[in-house]
């Protein structure tokens, strides 16, 4: 893991490293560049690197007028993971969401992603909601830091 490197992501680069490993992990809910820009906007977007590859992101949600909590998205890529890699990025989000809120942290998780899900459950995440985006088919699992 020494070679693990996690950044802001602000250059163009970034951000469409970003946005590659967030469409792979969540093929269901696929961003553009211009969507992940407004993202950079409001929500704390990184990325891990292993050397010069990309093989995980993060997003750091503020409370906003639905949600007191803060949330946080660690997503790593499947021939990446039980390496670490997510830890790193869970950890340094979860460091920025206690930032931003007292009223607690919550984290999303598609729920075919069965590894994201137990990685959440292992940290002491559970289940609050599960919820289906329109046109979507798979839902989305709500959990908070208990």
């Amino acid at each position: 893991m020494s070679d693990l490197r996690i950044e802001r992501a602000r250059t163009e680069r970034q951000l469409a490293d970003w946005r590659a490993v967030h469409n792979t992990i969540i093929p269901t809910a696929v961003l553009s560049p211009e969507e992940v820009r407004e993202r950079a906007g409001r929500n704390r977007l990184d990325v891990a690197y292993l050397g010069e590859v990309a093989v995980g992101c993060s997003t750091v949600r503020p409370p906003d007028e639905e949600t007191p909590a803060a949330t946080v998205i660690a997503r790593t890529l499947p021939e990446y993971r039980g390496r670490g890699f997510g830890t790193a990025l869970y950890e340094r989000g979860l460091a920025h969401a206690r930032t931003l809120s007292d009223e607690g942290v919550e984290t999303v998780v598609l729920a075919s992603n069965e590894e994201g899900l137990r990685f959440a459950l292992a940290r002491g995440f559970v289940e609050v909601e599960r919820y289906v985006l329109p046109g979507d088919t798979i839902p989305f699992v709500a959990l908070r830091l208990a």
